[in-house]
């Protein structure tokens, strides 16, 4: 890395894929103070010099930067779209939440700034593994607690992203509570502070496309049930669906295509 890196160590392992790179990279990230891990796909169709779309997918409780793609073949899912022509080229990078607890929710506390590794230090990882344009368009999607991730950042930064997906989200940080051994006290934030709702009404006539989706089976569908309805009250535009499966892997595999797919329709709405 040049000596002007935004990271002051980056280690990074390139390991070929069936249609494309990958490169797992790890770095000590100033929002972290600390190492953290995001593996980086680059399809084959992604040339030197150009600058493409960069998906940002965000993994949940218990995980890390391997499982999207090591158990929800979002790099396949996503290779495949765009050999078939469905989409354009994308590089797709999956962070570490920042590996704090069972997961980090995402958000600011115990003085390590988890939000701002996802918005500014991911973005600048990919910028200066890759080459591709620092000015990229960036999507951020994510499931369970990344899809908490993903509806409130995106929403309370909505001029740095272009579109954001949830998938089976936690709506409410209260819902942490079911899936992590740490006391939701031990994150020393107030509840509405992290809201996901209280983030899109704060910036409703700025929010880029989002959308979000739950299985009919999911524990966690009735807040998504909730937060449907509280954009609907609100007449904030947004796409909610509901699909049959739980919270599980083989839901996930399947759903990740549609957001790549929303992504697109993005792209091409804006040319």
């Amino acid at each position: 890395m040049s000596d002007n890196s935004h990271f002051r160590t980056t280690e990074i392992g390139d390991f070929p894929a069936e249609g494309g790179l990958m490169k797992h990279v790890t770095v000590k990230s100033p929002a972290l103070k600390a190492r953290a891990d995001a593996s980086v796909y680059i399809p084959n169709q992604v040339k030197a010099g150009t600058t493409v779309p960069v998906v940002i997918l965000l993994h949940g409780v218990y995980g890390s930067h391997w499982i999207w793609n090591g158990m929800g073949k979002a790099d396949c899912s996503l290779q495949s779209l765009i050999d078939s022509g469905q989409i354009s080229p994308m590089i797709l990078v999956t962070p570490s939440d920042g590996l704090w607890g069972d997961g980090s929710g995402y958000f600011a506390h115990n003085g390590k700034d988890f939000e701002r590794w996802i918005m500014e230090d991911i973005p600048q990882l990919v910028h200066e593994v890759t080459g591709n344009g620092a000015d990229a368009p960036l999507f951020l999607a994510g499931l369970s607690m990344g899809g908490y991730g993903a509806l409130r950042i995106g929403a309370s930064h909505p001029a740095q992203f272009m579109a954001f997906v949830g998938h089976s989200s936690i709506t409410q940080f209260q819902e942490l509570e079911q899936f992590v051994e740490e006391p939701l006290a031990s994150y020393g934030v107030d509840a509405d502070s992290v809201s996901v709702i209280n983030a899109m009404r704060e910036n409703q006539d700025k929010l880029p496309p989002f959308r979000f989706d739950c299985g009919v089976d999911d524990t966690l569908l009735d807040g998504n049930r909730l937060l449907d309805q509280q954009l609907n009250e609100l007449g904030i535009n947004h796409v909610y669906q509901e699909f049959p499966g739980g919270h599980e892997w083989p839901y996930w595999q399947l759903h990740v295509q549609e957001t790549f797919l929303f992504f697109e329709n993005v792209l091409r709405e804006r040319e």
